[in-house]
């Protein structure tokens, strides 16, 4: 994947809206109760980008580290210092080509569906790298506070 493709995406409404540069660190599917309930799906699909490859306009509320646009409740990302997430269904065109790698807690995962072949399999928690610890993210209404 080139480095210089820009992928853009945003909420519901549009009110909110979001790009992303060059290609993902990585993909991966969730499904913990909180991706589930704040997807009213089994699971999340998302893609993390390094932080400064992450820009977005509107204004957004969040609800822990979770932000989403407070007009139509579309989910944007989670955004810490170092990396973005994105989910991956907030694109605006079908991204066809970010194949998941790995899985989150496979422990909640609904017993009719099956593990993708091929990927990382994390019964939790997928370990930050060279740490024990996942990293603590913000929302995007605190980062943009900061700035």
């Amino acid at each position: 994947m080139s480095d210089t493709i820009r992928r853009t995406g945003s909420c519901l409404c549009g009110g909110v809206q979001f790009s992303v540069r060059g290609p993902p660190l990585r993909i991966g599917l969730c499904h913990c109760k909180d991706c589930r309930k704040t997807s009213g799906s089994t699971y999340s699909a998302f893609a993390i980008w390094p932080r400064e490859a992450f820009e977005k306009t509107g204004l957004v509320s969040s609800y822990g580290a979770r932000s989403f646009c407070s007009t139509c409740g579309g989910r944007v990302a989670w955004v810490d210092d170092n990396e973005a997430e994105v989910m991956i269904g907030s694109l605006d065109v079908a991204p066809t080509d970010l194949v998941p790698e790995y899985e989150l807690w496979t422990s909640r995962r609904e017993t009719w569906l099956h593990a993708l072949p091929g990927t990382e399999q994390f019964e939790r928690d997928r370990p930050a790298a060279n740490s024990t610890e996942v990293p603590a993210r913000r929302s995007l209404s605190d980062v943009d506070a900061a700035a």
